[in-house]
């Protein structure tokens, strides 16, 4: 079975052009090797996925070409619980850093605008 079929049948990947272009970009390994999207697929391989700033490590335990509902596509896999542990950490770590933000309450008026305008994007220096 093609790994961006299986990529996309067990939900990791909404469509499987976007399964495919993770695999391009390095963003998928098999066995700890950089793969193609062609690549065969076999119950047992580990994968290391990385999904926008989530990184998981699993085990295929099943193989199937259809995606059905996400309690189907659970059972296609089995994650590591060291990838689940480190996932838990970063999510509560970005949930840390959000915690002091407040956002404004009302849009900026003319004046405001103007002042932010000038200003430009100042995280580009």
């Amino acid at each position: 079975m093609r790994l961006d079929l299986w990529l996309w049948a067990a939900r990791f990947y909404k469509t499987r052009s976007l399964a495919r272009t993770a695999i391009e970009t390095g963003k998928v390994e098999v066995g700890g090797q950089r793969a193609k999207a062609s690549r065969a697929l076999r119950a047992g391989d580990g994968l290391r996925i990385s999904r926008g700033e989530e990184q998981f490590e699993v085990h295929v335990l099943a193989l199937s070409d259809t995606r059905g509902p996400a309690s189907v596509a659970q059972t296609l896999y089995a994650e590591t619980e060291a990838s689940r542990a480190a996932r838990e950490a970063a999510r509560a770590l970005r949930a840390a850093e959000r915690n002091g933000y407040q956002a404004p309450e009302t849009k900026p008026d003319k004046r405001a605008r103007r002042l932010i305008r000038a200003l430009g994007d100042i995280d580009a220096l």
